[in-house]
């Protein structure tokens, strides 16, 4: 379903748009490591999502029709 994707990357932009105001005011060691690592998830969750999206991977097995996995067997 090409809809959740779309929906997963809006979702995504919008986390980041909220959090983008904090991330420079990371001063803390433990503050740096935070943001380092949610923007990281933050890529791989906007990669996916658009591999997903152009048809790269297969989508989740929950997002397959039926009918594609029993033409498939």
């Amino acid at each position: 379903m090409r809809y959740y994707a779309i929906l997963r990357l809006l979702l995504g932009g919008f986390f980041l748009y909220i959090a983008w105001p904090a991330i420079p005011e990371a001063i803390t060691q433990e503050a740096i490591l935070f943001w380092g690592l949610w923007l990281g998830f933050l890529l791989l969750v906007i990669g996916s999502n658009l591999a997903s999206l152009l048809q790269i991977t297969d989508p989740p097995v929950m997002e397959q029709d039926r009918e594609l996995l029993q033409e498939r067997a």
